[in-house]
């Protein structure tokens, strides 16, 4: 059978273009080629909980250059499978589950409040995807203990979003790539200094534990490894800026939410926050390369085939979600997730396997920052709230833009009016 390269699709289908080859496949894999490399795709619990069995499918030489140079770095736990994979994640999930959630929130909630006072007491016109991403820097620099002067945050979040822009391919990979190069040249300056005595880190914070993390040996990591990891603690922080601008979408959109959100009503917020990240599009699919001669539901994938788990078809796929195309966060309310089921941030246990590590934090900052976007008073000016399916990431055309008005002046009391 001739299986045609399709490349130029995924380029021209963004999001789209997976579930597309799955439904004229008509069958749960479909067979193409990715820069002529033999590729499957898959869908479904079943197929998510096949890919994520390292004995099927490894990640160590499956990410491509556009989300190793960009979104996760040379080095990185992301890239390490078995026993180096589980040690490295062990170092994550103590920092990112646990009691490290609720701080690293108090953290975001505070940052967030203080700029939120600035919006109002001059800059009335807010791009809110640039200053969330702002508002997360500041949030989890403080909490992982990485010494940043106020004035510094912009340019952070700058990289640090660029970085996650960045692998989608194009001009915003480079621009990504330059981000990530010159961010952990600055973190690895930060390790050596802590090293050699002349930094301090606060005890127990990120830094911290990252910079005394050994691993296989007992050796620590190399300056450039720690610095890469650091980043991975806090560019998928600031990355949350994307499900941030996509509440406030949602909100827009649906304003029958932000009573509930506002009320601090904590199901509801829950199940918000969730039908965010499976309505609104992030990662396309995640990819590993088949470790051996596999078969999956009756179907031959040989030993090095690249292989797909489509991750926005499931999370739109009408066989789990009903009318997966309406935002309802209800869908959610008194339902027990399986390992398998909701994917936008990996599937099985983060403890593991390559779940997400942080999909415990996401959701906690999502929470917070979404019940703060309900109570603030803010309009929606004209604008471009288009979400484009071809462009990967995505997210609202506009960043979307909200003014926010000028605090009311105090008035003196009454009995002081006439002097």
């Amino acid at each position: 059978m001739l299986v045609l390269d399709d490349t130029l699709f995924l380029l021209l289908e963004g999001y789209g273009w997976l579930p597309g080859l799955l439904r004229r496949s008509h069958g749960p894999v479909a067979h193409t080629r990715l820069l002529g490399h033999r590729t499957v795709g898959l869908r479904g619990p079943e197929a998510a909980r096949f890919f994520y069995d390292d004995d099927n499918v490894r990640r160590r030489t499956a990410l491509p250059e556009p989300i190793r140079s960009t979104l996760v770095g040379r080095g990185a736990a992301h890239t390490l499978d078995g026993a180096g994979h589980r040690a490295r994640k062990a170092m994550f999930l103590s920092l990112l589950t646990g009691v490290g959630v609720g701080s690293l929130a108090a953290h975001t909630g505070a940052a967030w409040d203080e700029a939120a006072g600035r919006w109002g007491a001059g800059r009335r016109r807010v791009v809110l995807f640039e200053q969330a991403a702002e508002v997360l820097t500041a949030g989890v620099c403080r909490w992982a203990g990485i010494p940043i002067s106020d004035a510094e945050v912009p340019d952070l979040a700058a990289d640090l979003t660029a970085m996650v822009d960045g692998f989608g391919g194009g001009p915003r990979h480079w621009r990504g790539r330059l981000a990530r190069a010159r961010r952990e040249a600055w973190l690895a300056d930060l390790v050596g200094d802590l090293r050699d005595g002349t930094g301090t880190a606060p005890a127990g914070s990120a830094l911290d534990v990252v910079v005394n993390y050994r691993g296989a040996g007992g050796k620590p990591l190399d300056a450039g490894t720690a610095a890469v990891e650091l980043l991975n603690i806090i560019r998928p922080t600031a990355a949350v800026a994307w499900y941030v601008t996509f509440a406030a979408h949602a909100l827009h959109r649906w304003p029958e939410h932000r009573k509930a959100l506002r009320d601090g009503d904590a199901a509801h917020t829950e199940a918000f926050a969730q039908e965010v990240r499976r309505f609104y599009p992030f990662a396309p699919f995640v990819g590993g390369i088949a470790a051996r001669d596999l078969t999956w539901a009756g179907e031959r994938i040989p030993e090095g085939t690249l292989v797909l788990l489509d991750v926005y078809g499931q999370n739109h796929d009408p066989e789990l979600w009903a009318e997966p195309y309406t935002f309802n966060p209800g869908r959610f309310a008194g339902r027990e997730l399986g390992p398998y089921e909701l994917i936008p941030q990996g599937g099985g246990d983060p403890g593991t396997g390559h779940r997400c590590p942080g999909e415990q934090i996401t959701l906690a900052l999502l929470q917070a920052l979404a019940v703060r976007l309900a109570r603030l008073d803010y309009a929606v000016p004209d604008q471009d709230l288009t979400i484009s399916l071809r462009r990967i990431p995505t997210r609202p055309a506009s960043g979307f833009v909200l003014t926010v008005p000028q605090p009311t002046p105090a008035q003196p009391p009454a009995s002081s009016l006439h002097g």
